[in-house]
């Protein structure tokens, strides 16, 4: 439960915990690791001896939600987090006013502070969202164990009382202009006719600031960010190096985790305009579903190491079943199922597979599904609507294809209505609903091949 932004509280089970012996080892074979900061082979010591690490990720709130791009590094504190360590999601209250130029061409457009704000309150409840339902996955995949503690932080917080004076007095001199010049995300802006504005030249320091903070204050020794967040984190580890006495008896350690990319080498994300967002309010299970229903062969393997909590035999087994009929995408539909259910709960991935059948044809037994289930269902997929008795087919249909009357008309004589399960072709206008409805409440109607709807008639 989020309260605030406080302690998602620790649950513990009877059963021992799980923590790997080498988590970081096993994260670099299901390919979230990219690269790790020195000195690495302590980090791999604390892992191995036991001993608990405090990481964290954040995100700026440039969005209404996180997409799959963003899930990629919190895949990384979510395998640490399920083994029984903490771990921090800071969502960028401050650093969302000034912008990271890391991986752009161009500066941000400026976001209206209303809209800032919203984003902000949306991506928390998605962050925690999204590590309650990824321990509720991991735990039906894996069994019980003991799960470290999840925060959820707006680096506004401490940012607000920060007076830029007392700032660069205290920690101007720990700061090398020098290296900030060499960082990519800068030295690339430099070059362009674009340039690079003063705000995003000291975003680097605001995130190095945020590493420190946490490092003083809550102990947080790793950071987790994409491959173009690397310039961003060592710049933290290098004032935590340079400002804090501690530094070396409690080294800071940088994960960097690579690009989202399909096998082409597409990119995922909101600049390539491909996005999948995890707010079921924007995205539904059954978007989610359809998206990695529709993976190409040649990433099923990668995004199911990526994504989910099946362990490698199982996911080499479900790969070489899937390559022996690749035309019945049985690893697709595992991947989109186990996402699903990663994103959306347990139980979502199943009903979404359900819905995808009913969709497009492939689902015979309506006897084994309540008319409640699939109310919920189209409801949750947002493809149900409502109607009353006294609605004409031919209403309907303009309704539902969000055309006119005469073009509705049309697609009856076309031939290209179904009603019912048992899609029962409709050619003329009518007001007659019983014969096709399902326990007295609900339409299911197709048109054409492609759309299909559940209507509660009252």
């Amino acid at each position: 439960m989020l309260v605030g932004v406080g302690w998602i509280g620790r649950r513990l089970f009877s059963c021992t915990g799980r923590r790997a012996r080498d988590l970081l080892e096993e994260l670099k074979v299901r390919g979230l690791v990219s690269q790790v900061s020195e000195p690495e082979r302590v980090l791999h010591e604390k892992l191995s001896n036991g001993s608990r690490v405090h990481l964290y990720c954040g995100a700026d709130p440039t969005a209404r939600s996180l997409h799959l791009g963003n899930i990629v590094p919190l895949m990384v504190l979510l395998n640490f987090y399920v083994r029984g360590h903490d771990v921090v999601a800071l969502v960028g209250g401050a650093t969302g006013r000034v912008g990271d130029p890391s991986g752009r061409k161009t500066e941000r457009s400026v976001m209206e502070e209303m809209d800032r704000i919203d984003n902000i309150a949306r991506i928390k409840v998605q962050l925690a969202r999204f590590f309650r339902n990824g321990w509720e996955y991991y735990s039906s995949r894996r069994g019980n164990g003991v799960c470290g503690k999840v925060r959820v932080l707006d680096n506004y917080n401490w940012w607000k009382d920060v007076r830029m004076l007392d700032f660069l007095s205290q920690y101007g001199r720990h700061i090398r202009i020098q290296s900030m010049l060499a960082r990519d995300s800068v030295s690339a802006r430099l070059d362009s006719a674009e340039g690079l504005g003063f705000n995003e030249f000291t975003y680097q320091i605001l995130q190095a600031y945020d590493f420190y903070h946490m490092y003083r204050e809550d102990g947080v020794s790793v950071q987790v960010g994409g491959n173009d967040q690397w310039g961003n984190i060592t710049a933290g580890i290098d004032l935590i190096n340079r400002a804090d006495p501690n530094a070396a008896k409690m080294p800071a350690f940088g994960i960097t985790t690579p690009l989202l990319t399909t096998a082409s080498g597409e990119k995922f994300g909101k600049s390539a305009g491909n996005a999948v967002f995890i707010d079921p309010e924007i995205n539904t299970n059954f978007d989610i579903f359809q998206f990695f229903y529709n993976t190409a062969d040649a990433d099923v393997a990668r995004l199911l190491k990526t994504f989910t909590f099946l362990t490698i035999d199982e996911i080499d087994a479900a790969v070489s079943k899937h390559m022996q009929s690749p035309h019945l995408r049985q690893g697709q539909a595992l991947l989109a199922r186990e996402v699903t259910d990663l994103l959306h709960g347990c139980g979502s991935g199943e009903n979404a597979q359900a819905l995808s059948d009913i969709v497009f044809g492939e689902f015979a037994d309506y006897n084994s599904i309540s008319c409640e289930r699939l109310i919920d269902m189209f409801s949750q997929a947002k493809l149900l609507h409502h109607a009353t008795t006294k609605t004409s087919l031919t209403d309907l249909v303009a309704q539902l294809s969000k055309t006119s009357k005469s073009a509705a008309r049309r697609i009856l004589k076309q031939g290209a209505v179904y009603l019912g399960p048992a899609r029962t072709k409709v050619t003329e206008d009518t007001t007659c609903w019983t014969p096709y409805l399902i326990d007295n409440q609900a339409l299911l109607i197709r048109i054409g091949k492609q759309k299909c709807f559940l209507v509660k008639m009252v």
